[in-house]
């Protein structure tokens, strides 16, 4: 039986959830909006009607389907003059690049930066990823020193992200710090409009200040390769499409990494006789990061698609125009996709990686073997050098990330115990 996601039709399944800005864990929503079906009508800041998909089936149907399109002029609110200038998911919705491009315009954005990330030039970022890894392990062990406790998303899940793609990106140090503090701004989903306004337009001025440096000083970085690019006809980027670029970069490079580690840190001190079959070899350590991924994905709800016409998908008609997220929280722990023990973090489960976290189709996440490649090694290296390390409070006393686009919390202490260094 088809379903019109209409919030006027009778019955109270079909009345909208709203989703509450602030976020906080998605897992028992997920649950809740699962048990009416795999796509649920929503509320969004400001009461604007969307939808999530977030069914493991139906949101890899929903990502590769060809009537889905990324570009804003198919949001008939934003269209029609109804979402204003603050609404604190816009810059999801308008921001000039490969994340709000379709067809031919997506394809020529995406390999313009495309040959950096394959599979075998990210294993060439091995040694500095590890040389920077090693590094912060000194830190924490420093910061730990007083009393036995440290902030590990400050001290280690962030800084390693956000120096590996700054320093591909040619950003100097200067900026970082400032570009975090934005960059959680622009995700953020409880912002007044004011707040939100002011983020993104400094957000640009900043990014704007690096394209300017690394226009008076070229390196050997992809900023400085974008601004060179003069392939064919069409290829090189305008300057709207460079500082989209580099913002997409910045913030999902840094952000969804941080998440990842953060989140399999607190999966592993939760779950120790897991982190024991790591190290008896039953499983890797890619493993852990693959069962993270799907288990407490580092987003939880990725705006935004939009059908292009009336589209029914898992029997539930999406309105054209509609708004609408990506679960991907929610598809990671779908018992149809994963079992009946998908609510279990399990690094021994069979089919490995048969997740969405890191999307499907046309606009999977360019990122991925960088990502993986970062949490992998952070990860090992981290157990190694503090192999007691385990939470400083209890997980359900964490703070949970503001917004419900990321998936994770906003500290991590932890008692990372004696290093294997002092042994």
């Amino acid at each position: 039986m088809t379903r019109a996601m209409d919030a006027s039709t009778d019955g109270p399944a079909a009345l909208p959830h709203r989703i509450d800005p602030a976020g906080g864990c998605p897992h028992a929503l997920n649950a809740r909006l699962m048990a009416r079906g795999a796509v649920a009508p929503v509320l969004l800041p400001g009461d604007v009607p969307g939808a999530v998909v977030l069914g493991h089936d139906a949101l890899r149907e929903f990502l590769s389907h060809p009537d889905v399109a990324k570009d804003a002029r198919h949001f008939t609110a934003l269209a029609e003059g109804r979402i204003p200038e603050g609404w604190p998911l816009r810059t999801f919705a308008t921001v000039p690049g490969m994340t709000t491009a379709d067809g031919d315009d997506h394809r020529r954005l995406r390999s313009l930066v495309s040959r950096a990330f394959t599979a075998r030039r990210v294993e060439q970022l091995r040694p500095r990823v590890e040389e920077l890894v090693d590094g912060l392990l000194d830190a924490v062990a420093d910061a730990a020193a007083a009393d036995g406790v440290v902030e590990l998303r400050r001290h280690f899940a962030l800084p390693l992200p956000m120096s590996v793609i700054c320093e591909l990106f040619g950003v100097d140090t200067e900026f970082r710090d400032r570009l975090h503090h934005l960059s959680s701004q622009v995700v953020a989903t409880d912002t007044t409009p004011e707040e939100s306004v002011a983020a993104n337009q400094e957000m640009v001025a900043v990014l704007a200040r690096i394209v300017a440096a690394r226009t008076r000083e070229p390196g050997d970085d992809l900023t400085s390769a974008l601004l060179a690019a003069r392939a064919e006809d069409g290829d090189r980027l305008s300057p709207e499409e460079l500082i989209g670029t580099l913002l997409l970069f910045v913030v999902a490079g840094h952000e969804t990494t941080l998440n990842l580690i953060t989140n399999a840190v607190r999966a592993l001190c939760g779950h120790r006789e897991q982190l024991d079959l790591v190290r008896e070899g039953a499983a890797t350590w890619s493993d852990v990061v693959e069962e993270t991924l799907r288990w407490d994905s580092p987003v939880s709800y990725f705006p935004f698609r939009y059908p292009t016409r009336d589209l029914t998908v898992d029997g539930t008609v999406i309105p054209r125009g509609t708004p609408v997220l990506a679960g991907y929280s929610g598809a990671g722990r779908d018992v149809d996709a994963h079992g009946a023990d998908a609510a279990r973090f399990d690094v021994t489960r069979p089919a490995k990686g048969r997740h969405l976290s890191l999307g499907h189709g046309a606009h999977y996440c360019l990122g991925a073997p960088l990502a993986r490649l970062e949490a992998t090694v952070a990860l090992e290296r981290l157990f190694a050098r503090f192999p007691a390390l385990d939470l400083a409070v209890p997980d359900d006393e964490l703070p949970a990330h503001s917004g419900f686009v990321g998936n994770s919390v906003r500290r991590l202490p932890v008692r990372p115990g004696p290093s294997t260094r002092d042994q």
